[in-house]
């Protein structure tokens, strides 16, 4: 599915839609694990990550930009990505897109000036690493869409990507992992657990629900 393609025509239950609208509007905000790290400074680093909600007109739906960083270094993002919200199958679909240049939009998790100089075409797909979402009480869990065709380049070597998500009104806990695709090996990945963020900043105001 290109970028220029408009939201998809699926039909919306109400419970779906406010399903997919209040996990947007949880995911907006600044999230940090400087808790988790000052506890453990030795098995985690101080990251924040960044998740702010793009203007409507982007997609014509909900899309979000993402960036993770390392709280001494908050200009040198070391991952950022566009992401697009759909109800697909009665699921919640994220479609993944990278940057084709994502230095040039460096601190737009932090800065509405800059998030806004992102256009659709400075993205590129991510084909095979989407993310599936599903509401569990309270709090939704998401997961890499199956498949095993999430390739990340690796340590000299092709992995696939096991991305595991937990998300509340005020947390964040994920886990990224890379597997061997021939023998389903462990490759990278964190190897003390989840990391454990909490919402120390919201932006969920600026969710285009109005549009919606």
């Amino acid at each position: 599915m290109s970028v220029s393609e408009s939201h998809a025509t699926v039909e919306q239950s109400n419970t779906t839609q406010a399903e997919l609208i209040n996990l947007v509007q949880w995911m907006s905000g600044d999230f940090s694990n400087g808790q988790q790290a000052q506890e453990k400074p030795a098995e985690f680093a101080h990251i924040h990550v960044f998740w702010r909600p793009l203007p409507f007109d982007f997609f014509g739906g909900i899309g979000m930009y993402s960036e993770q960083v390392y709280d001494y270094d908050l200009w040198n993002p070391y991952r950022q990505g566009i992401h697009r919200f759909i109800i697909q199958d009665d699921q919640i679909f994220v479609e993944n897109f990278s940057l084709k240049n994502p230095i040039w939009f460096a601190g737009a998790g932090r800065d509405l000036a800059i998030l806004k100089t992102i256009t659709p075409a400075a993205l590129e797909p991510r084909c095979g690493c989407g993310m599936v979402f599903r509401r569990d009480a309270d709090r939704f869990i998401g997961n890499v869409e199956p498949g095993k065709k999430c390739i990340i380049p690796k340590e000299g070597k092709l992995t696939y990507l096991v991305s595991e998500v937990e998300i509340t009104a005020s947390t964040w806990v994920s886990r990224d992992r890379g597997f061997d695709p021939e023998n389903d090996e462990y490759v990278w990945g964190s190897e003390h657990g989840h990391f454990l963020f909490e919402k120390i900043q919201d932006f969920s105001d600026e969710v285009p629900i109005d549009r919606l």
